[in-house]
Order: C-alpha cells, then sequence, then structure tokens
C-alpha cells in the first residue's frame, strides 16, 4: 500500500499559493488588456504553474537540502506523477482556447532551468549566473501570460507593456524570494543578487527596477496602451516598497507569525489581495 509521508505532503502543497497567485495574475493581465474574465485560462495558467515549480522542487537540487530541507524525504516520484497530471490537465484547458505554445513555456524552461543542459563537455544551469536565474523565472512568467493574452488582444503595444510589467515585477519578487536561501545559494555556487550583492545593495536595485516599471506603467495608462487599473497598481506599488523598506531575513525564524508570513505575502498573496480591494471599493 501507497503511504504519503508528510514531507511528500508538503512538496504537493508547496506550490498551491503559488497556482492561485498565478490565477490572480492572469486576471490582473487580463483587466489591464481590457479582456473579459475566462475562468479556465486562469485554471489553466495556475495548474501550469503549479506543475513548473513542483517540478523545481520535486528535482533534487544541491541547494534544496539547506533551503527546502522540510522536503528531505519526500517520495519525489509523486511529485513528478502530480506535475504531470497537473500540466496535462492546463494544456488541454488552454488548447480549448486555441492556445497551443503557452503551456510548453514555462514546463520546458522549468525543467532547464532545474537541470541545466549540456553543450558538449559544458554544463549549463539556468541558476548559475548572477541575476540569470531570477531573469529567467520573470521571463518565463511573462512570456506565458503574454502568449495567453495574446489570444484575445491584438495590440502589440499593449502585450509588450504586459510583458514588460510581469517581467519586472516577478523579477523583483524572486529576488525577494531568495533573501531567506542566501546560505544555500552560496555553498551551491547559485549566484542570486543578494548571495552576491548583499540585501542593502539588492534592495536598492529593486527599489530602482520598481520605479522605472511604474513610470513606464505610468504613461501607458495615460496614453490608453493599458486599462486604468490604478487601484490594483497602486496595491501592488504600495506593498512590495513596504515590504523592501522593513523586511530582513531575520523575521523567518521570528516568533511573530506576521513577520514570518511577511515574505510571502509579499510574493503570492499580493496579487490576490490587489483584486480583492478592487473589488471591494465601489465603481
Amino acid at each position: 500500500m501507497l503511504i504519503v509521508n508528510t514531507p511528500t505532503l508538503k512538496l504537493l502543497n508547496s506550490s498551491t499559493v503559488v497556482a492561485i497567485s498565478a490565477a490572480f495574475r492572469l486576471h490582473i493581465a487580463f483587466l489591464l488588456a481590457g479582456i473579459a474574465t475566462r475562468f479556465l485560462p486562469y485554471i489553466a495558467f495556475g495548474l501550469i504553474m503549479y506543475a513548473t515549480y513542483t517540478l523545481d522542487r520535486a528535482l533534487e537540487c544541491k541547494e534544496d537540502a539547506i533551503n527546502k530541507s522540510e522536503l528531505c524525504g519526500a517520495n519525489r516520484k509523486i511529485g513528478l506523477a502530480a506535475c504531470i497530471l497537473a500540466f496535462l490537465a492546463g494544456t488541454v484547458l488552454l488548447f480549448l482556447d486555441g492556445i497551443y505554445l503557452a503551456p510548453f513555456v514555462p514546463f520546458v524552461i522549468g525543467y532547464f532551468y532545474s537541470r541545466g543542459f549540456r553543450l558538449g563537455p559544458v554544463q549549463l544551469k539556468l541558476k548559475g549566473s548572477l541575476g540569470g536565474k531570477n531573469i529567467i523565472v520573470g521571463i518565463t512568467w511573462a512570456a506565458t501570460i503574454a502568449l495567453i493574452v495574446g489570444q484575445w488582444c491584438s495590440n502589440l503595444m499593449t502585450i509588450g507593456i504586459i510583458l514588460l510589467f510581469f517581467s519586472l515585477k516577478v523579477f523583483i519578487t524572486s529576488c525577494v524570494n531568495d533573501f531567506k536561501d542566501v546560505k544555500g545559494d552560496i555553498i551551491a555556487g547559485v549566484r542570486t543578487l543578494p548571495a552576491y550583492l548583499g540585501e542593502k545593495t539588492t534592495k536598492k536595485i529593486l527599489l530602482a527596477v520598481l520605479a522605472a516599471m511604474y513610470t513606464v506603467m505610468g504613461f501607458a495608462v495615460f496614453f490608453g496602451v493599458i486599462r486604468d487599473e490604478w487601484v490594483i497598481l497602486l496595491f501592488s506599488l504600495a506593498v512590495t516598497i513596504a515590504f523592501l523598506v522593513v523586511y530582513s531575513p531575520a523575521f523567518e525564524n521570528s516568533p511573530s507569525v506576521f513577520y514570518r508570513k511577511m515574505r510571502e505575502l509579499a510574493i503570492s498573496w499580493e496579487s490576490i489581495l490587489s483584486v480583492g480591494v478592487r473589488a471591494c471599493l465601489p465603481g
């Protein structure tokens, strides 16, 4: 009889919030593009990102022994099976809307991101270069979202702004997530920005990227390239700035639940909460 142990359950649940956040991020992209709400693509995108992130956790890496020690002892085969099922379900749902390329972008890049690839005698890993990991993660999310949005939006400038917004947004949040993993990343030779530049310098860079991103978004709203969704945009900006100003990796071991969950709030729950705030406001 197959017994699912606690680490395996943690593995299977480790990407659930990411999947929910993915659905809400796609909804935000639809709002920015002026596309009517479509639940099946949201569910499909959530399933595909669940598969992608669970794959990264199911394929063991050297830094995971430190950064994700709670998954040690998990049944990786069950995790891989869950990835395959989620990916197939998400792909079928997108195929029903005539979207054929988008499902494969995050899953294929996710595999090479986790395992790397070989060019002759050289083994290359997307995780290894300075900031390369964060750039790849940002582009993967943004390209998949843009491909889905493109099924209902023909304005290339709108799609381009959405691509830029989510590339930079996820770049920032992936760097934020790296603050807690510095020790394991240094040991594994993964040159994330916090591991190489330190916390203070990384925060300054992310605030500069954030300022540039919102300058572009402001012009895009002013000229009508994207819809006026200032509630979502400003809520996202406020949450990210507040987090970068006050967060410290020491919060991860704080006795306060609020401090322990602050990083997760800024990364995964911000899109969910921003849509909720928008829904609660009149008009």
